[in-house]
């Protein structure tokens, strides 16, 4: 019997980490942390409720960027899935005078400012809770019965509505849009317990808090900064970049009046619009299906029109 050489190499003693039982006891995440859409974690802080308070549900500010627009809602979770109290969408803007940059800061605080007063609207709070409608970018607070809320005053009879805000796997950056979309609901009379420390303005090392930076954001100078600079820098890359504004003649020295009428606008009447019965495009028509003959016939058209095809070659040649 040949032995293997003393030198060569041989496969050391490996225990197996992962046994059968391992696997037979395997449990996989819920579906939507495997997508990596939901922070469970998180959520369950949010959703969590005081048994002393008798299943009273817990609202939550979700706020939500897609490619274009921002996405606001007021929800409260079920066992059997979430329930949305009141929604606002900024291409609902376009109805209060806003058509272009509609997923920017100032828009994010708009969205933000029309679903806290639809919500208000809807409960019967907008007249007791107006909200500030002086924008200066201060965190508005009062303190009520040994208790914060976010609010300008407290009224005795009925407490503001108090949300929490919700990101969902959004990084929370200082200045990051989210903020503004808070912003806007707070001072459109919500209570969103926050604090200065992630607006735009705030400086972490000196520990200050700049509100007429934060002022400046949410009424879009620094939207309108850039326009000015990149119109004297690169007027192409200007008409490239700025192309909607310049077609709705939105111009930068004009953005901070456009986003007040927005707000008051939307004061006025933050109802949604009436929904549109869906009606079909009936003048399109779908071609009627061939029968088994006809297709037969198309198939013998073809080979007849190549055969011939190839036949005036071979006859070239």
């Amino acid at each position: 019997v040949a032995h293997p050489p003393s030198n060569s190499l041989t496969m050391p003693f490996v225990r197996v980490q992962q046994s059968k039982a391992y696997f037979s006891r395997y449990q996989v995440k819920f579906r939507r942390r495997r997508e990596g859409k939901t922070d469970y974690r998180q959520r369950r802080k949010m959703c969590t409720q005081d048994k002393n308070k008798y299943q009273t549900p817990k609202y939550r500010f979700v706020v939500r960027f897609t490619n274009r627009y921002v996405i606001c809602q007021v929800a409260y979770a079920l066992i059997d899935g979430d329930r949305i109290l009141c929604q606002a969408h900024s291409a609902e803007l376009e109805r209060y005078g806003l058509s272009v940059g509609l997923k920017n800061y100032a828009a994010a605080y708009c969205t933000g400012l029309l679903c806290a007063r639809r919500l208000l609207q809807k409960i019967g709070l907008d007249d007791v809770y107006e909200g500030n409608t002086e924008v200066d970018g201060e965190v508005v607070k009062t303190e009520y019965d040994g208790k914060t809320y976010f609010v300008d005053e407290v009224d005795d009879d009925k407490k503001p509505f108090r949300a929490l805000l919700d990101i969902g796997l959004k990084p929370t950056t200082t200045g990051c849009r989210v903020f503004g979309a808070l912003k806007g609901a707070a001072d459109g009379g919500l209570d969103i317990p926050h604090n200065e420390k992630r607006f735009p303005g705030y400086d972490r090392d000196a520990k200050e808090y700049d509100a007429e930076m934060h002022k400046e954001r949410i009424f879009g100078g620094h939207v309108g900064e850039y326009m000015e600079y990149l119109e004297e820098e690169d007027n192409q890359k200007y008409q490239e970049q700025f192309k909607i504004y310049i077609e709705n003649d939105v111009e930068a020295d004009g953005l901070e009046e456009l986003y007040e009428e927005v707000h008051e606008k939307i004061r006025e009447d933050p109802s949604a619009a009436e929904k549109k019965a869906f009606e079909p495009d009936k003048s399109y028509k779908r071609k009627a299906k061939l029968t088994l003959e006809q297709r037969k016939e198309r198939v013998a058209a073809k080979k007849a029109a190549k055969k011939a095809e190839l036949e005036a070659d071979s006859d070239d040649e």
